[in-house]
């Protein structure tokens, strides 16, 4: 795994896959963040509630992050520009059980459907299988977005693992909530089969 560690003022420790970069997120960031946090279309996707929210409201979750250990963010930049496409994560991490639930999102709209989903979520599970050693990692996927459902459970190696009937209320109607996993032995096997870091 590519990881990029400098100790002058300025630089950064990066994650790279082979289209993406997982770095921390920065204050430069907020005006995005900002925009994405309030854009229906994408919140739509998620699973979470989401309010309005001010930019002031965006620096102080981002400051929170600081030192917060057990729930980690990061920004996805494209690796050819620095283009910061959306955000993913490593959340309640449990170190005894070697566990964590991942999420992610891509806000900008013009990049999505051209692998940098996949690419995402591949550098995602390299990081927390090969380096933090974690055995499994859970998410979520609300009923009605099949491009999730393509991505994890399609190109991903993550399995379906249950439903929670009706869990989610979205547009008048109640949706189910589609519970993913992927172990370390998942994500081993996938390699082994496409080969997805060989070249």
């Amino acid at each position: 795994m590519r990881q990029h560690l400098c100790r002058r003022k300025g630089c950064r420790m990066s994650i790279s896959g082979r289209r993406v970069r997982l770095r921390a997120l920065e204050p430069g960031d907020i005006p995005l963040l900002h925009r994405w946090a309030n854009d229906p279309a994408i919140w739509r996707q998620l699973g979470g509630w989401q309010f309005p929210s001010s930019e002031a409201s965006t620096l102080a979750w981002l400051e929170g992050l600081a030192t917060d250990r057990l729930n980690q963010r990061f920004a996805i930049e494209r690796l050819e520009d620095g283009l910061l496409l959306g955000t993913a994560n490593l959340v309640a991490i449990d170190w005894k059980n070697g566990t964590a639930f991942h999420g992610m999102m891509l806000g900008a709209a013009e990049t999505q459907g051209k692998g940098y989903g996949v690419d995402t979520v591949m550098t995602v599970m390299r990081y927390a299988f090969d380096e933090l050693r974690l055995e499994r990692l859970d998410g979520d996927i609300i009923e009605y977005n099949a491009a999730s459902h393509r991505l994890y459970v399609g190109k991903c190696g993550w399995r379906e693992e249950g439903r929670q009937r009706g869990w989610h209320f979205r547009e008048g109607r109640r949706w189910d909530r589609i519970l993913v996993g992927v172990t370390r032995q998942d994500y081993a096997d996938l390699v082994a089969e496409n080969r997805y870091w060989a070249g």
